[in-house]
């Protein structure tokens, strides 16, 4: 049977997800995609030029997917301002399972390109979800900035750069001193007592393994 280009085209990708999280990237090859999907070869290529077209169009489909989780976790106003601004950060975090073949195909340095697509849209779109959640924050009287955006735009930016491995090598000591820097700094930025936000440290409970 014939199917819709978009449902083929997700069918192949989901394959190729299920295969490059068990044998990982290198080890799985478009004949294991094309025999578990069930295709022609020219299938196969009228939707994508390559395995790495593949691995692209993945970290589009997982960037877009985190994106929807932390809006969703955002406007649930059924969960307190912290655990909103926690969930949000979580869901950025894609080092688990399947994704784990995803960052590190990212990460190499014929990907840069893609790489900083990622990063682009993270610091665009990111900073706005959790400003809304801030908003919330200040209303309730919890944080006192006049600069909520300014202040998820810098975490944002700090995190993404110095918690990725592509860009700041760091030993377990050094990362676990950056989480206090950060969350010391936030507790600034937000205007909050210092200490009342050491329970956000659960967020990098996984160390270097999840950021």
């Amino acid at each position: 049977m014939r199917k819709e280009a978009e449902e083929r085209r997700n069918e192949i990708l989901d394959v190729a997800d299920k295969l490059f999280g068990q044998k990982g990237f290198d080890g799985t090859s478009t004949n294991e995609i094309l025999e578990k999907v069930g295709i022609a070869r020219g299938t196969l290529y009228y939707h994508f030029k390559s395995k790495e077209d593949i691995m692209d169009a993945l970290i589009e489909r997982y960037t877009v997917q985190i994106l929807e989780s932390a809006k969703k976790i955002a406007a649930d106003k059924n969960v307190s301002v912290y655990e909103r601004i926690i969930g949000v950060v979580m869901a950025l975090n894609i080092s688990d399972g399947n994704g784990k073949e995803v960052i590190e195909h990212m990460h190499k340095p014929q990907n840069a390109l893609m790489h900083q697509k990622i990063q682009k849209v993270i610091v665009n779109e990111v900073p706005p979800v959790l400003t809304g959640v801030i908003r919330e924050g200040i209303e309730q009287g919890l944080f006192h900035t006049p600069y909520p955006y300014e202040c998820m735009e810098m975490i944002v930016a700090y995190t993404n750069t110095v918690f990725d491995d592509a860009m700041v090598n760091l030993t377990n000591d050094e990362f676990a001193g950056r989480v206090q820097a950060l969350i010391f700094n936030v507790e600034r930025l937000l205007g909050v007592e210092s200490g009342s936000l050491m329970h956000m440290m659960r967020m990098f409970d996984n160390g270097k393994e999840g950021s």
